[in-house]
């Protein structure tokens, strides 16, 4: 074949690749071999891209020339809105901006809400801090939604579904949070709030003049009441789960005083109240080898310094069961949670929804915190316990309701002064929420993502195996490659050397 016949097709095979490059823009095709499928849109999405019935516009602003890790967030972005284009049927219209152009687009990114961000770039050798903008806006209508920071490998798809879902809802189903009885205040709630007003209409409930037969909660949550509850307000309860309602509960069973170093039973009535379900929240503590640290302040000479001490009372829990609930959640502490026994009859059905680790034991209060403690295994010989479960039964009107319970109704209040609360504590109360008052499947996307693998948590056998492997495969490969191509050159030499070769 002359030079003429080659430059053809190599041309042709050029021009199908840049075509190819260009549609697949637009349209796009990937397969997902993730675990949790990463890369495929939730039917909770699609539905929601289905409803819109008014065009939803996104301005993406993101800084150019950045290093690699963190360019990817914007070409995953740009992907994702392809799609969301594509199944709202030109619905979702975007556009990205880069705000490091000039001055008139910076000023644009920061006024619609986009906070700048500082990041490390490597430039001839020298390490120089760039400002940056990763985030977008979304605006259906006179609305708008701001996603200042699109954090590298978070839940992109829950951040602009939500964002969406927030901007084209209408009528919001009431959540009410029981006030009256010592419950944390609403800033005190900032996080688990933020997650819930995508939804719903959140609202305070005073069980005085609450009427269940008019005024409608989708949920109602009951949480660390610290005060009695008169019989009254458990009476309103009872009347609204009449009504078919879903309940909330967390709440202390105990009580620590770390100043002091007591522990102590709690009397709410609440207690009591679960127990006639059939849900029995015991007056001791669970402890449990998987746990938090208290600081603890030491005197060496001249010197104090504070060390970190492990505190079994605050258990760290990741024993999650296949749960809506649970799903997806990695970790959570807990501050001196009580464990949960069921003892309800054949009309009712309780599903465990989080347990302590297999090294637990439990403690009878009233104790004394003996925070230089050695502990043993002996000590937590006791098994998993429940501190976690969803309660589906049916009241006397005959009618079901459903009601999650927690034994520790502090793990999602903050301190009320800006004090974050772990992600995963607020994502498992916020579920249980979204569980028995949603119906639209958000509930999968909140806590979709990249899963935590530490190689420091896996066996050393692996470890070695997984080093070499992604040392030695590379080389492995190129070395049968340069045997094949060695003997298909042999194959053909020696075919040359044939009589009959032509």
């Amino acid at each position: 074949m002359n030079r003429k016949g080659y430059l053809i097709p190599l041309l042709l095979l050029i021009g199908i690749l840049v075509v190819a490059n260009l549609v697949s823009r637009e349209v796009f095709f990937r397969l997902d071999l993730t675990e949790d499928k990463q890369y495929t849109l939730s039917q909770a999405t699609r539905d929601i891209l289905a409803d819109l019935n008014d065009p939803v516009t996104v301005k993406a602003f993101f800084s150019q020339d950045l290093p690699p890790n963190v360019a990817k967030t914007q070409e995953d972005f740009r992907d994702l809105l392809i799609e969301y284009s594509n199944l709202s049927k030109g619905m979702v219209v975007y556009e990205f901006i880069n705000p490091n152009e000039n001055e008139e687009k910076e000023q644009e990114a920061i006024a619609a809400g986009i906070r700048p961000v500082v990041i490390n770039v490597r430039e001839k050798d020298q390490i120089k801090q760039q400002k940056a903008y990763l985030g977008a806006q979304i605006s259906l209508g006179e609305g708008t939604e701001v996603i200042p920071f699109m954090e590298p490998g978070g839940g992109m798809e829950y951040a602009l579904t939500t964002s969406i879902k927030k901007l084209s809802v209408i009528d919001k189903p009431s959540v009410g949070f029981v006030t009256g009885h010592g419950e944390p205040e609403m800033n005190q709630l900032a996080q688990l709030r933020a997650e819930l007003e995508i939804l719903y209409s959140v609202q305070n409930l005073n069980l005085e003049t609450f009427d269940p037969q008019t005024q409608k909660f989708r949920t109602i949550v009951l949480l660390r009441p610290k005060d009695t509850i008169p019989p009254s307000h458990l009476a309103k309860l009872d009347q609204y789960l009449a009504t078919g309602g879903n309940l909330v509960v967390g709440f202390n069973r105990v009580d620590a005083d770390l100043q002091r170093g007591l522990g102590t039973q709690t009397f709410t009535g609440l207690g009591k109240w679960l127990e006639s379900k059939g849900v029995f929240v015991s007056s001791s503590f669970v402890t449990d080898a998987n746990c938090g640290s208290v600081a603890v302040q030491q005197q060496q000479g001249f010197f104090t310094f504070s060390t970190n001490v492990s505190f079994p009372f605050l258990p760290i829990i990741s024993n999650f069961k296949d749960h809506p609930i649970a799903k997806g959640l990695e970790a959570v502490i807990l501050q001196f949670a009580s464990p949960i026994v069921f003892s309800g009859d054949t009309n009712s059905s309780w599903t465990v929804i989080a347990e302590t680790s297999q090294k637990s034991g439990v403690e009878q209060a009233p104790l004394y915190f003996d925070i230089q403690k050695q502990w043993t295994d002996s000590d937590f010989g006791m098994g998993p316990q429940t501190i976690a479960g969803l309660l589906e039964s049916k009241s006397s009107s005959g009618l079901p309701y459903r009601m999650a319970v927690f034994s520790d109704g502090d793990f999602c209040v903050g301190g009320g002064q800006g004090q974050q609360v772990q992600g995963d504590n607020v994502s498992l109360i916020a579920n249980a929420i979204d569980y028995l008052s949603d119906d639209t499947g958000l509930i999968n996307l909140r806590t979709r993502g990249v899963i935590s693998r530490p190689l420091k948590d896996l066996e050393d056998g692996t470890k070695t195996l997984l080093k070499y492997l992604n040392f030695g495969l590379p080389i492995v490969l190129v070395i049968l490659y340069g045997v094949y191509r060695a003997q298909k050159r042999r194959s053909i030499r020696m075919k040359r050397l044939e009589e009959n070769y032509s």
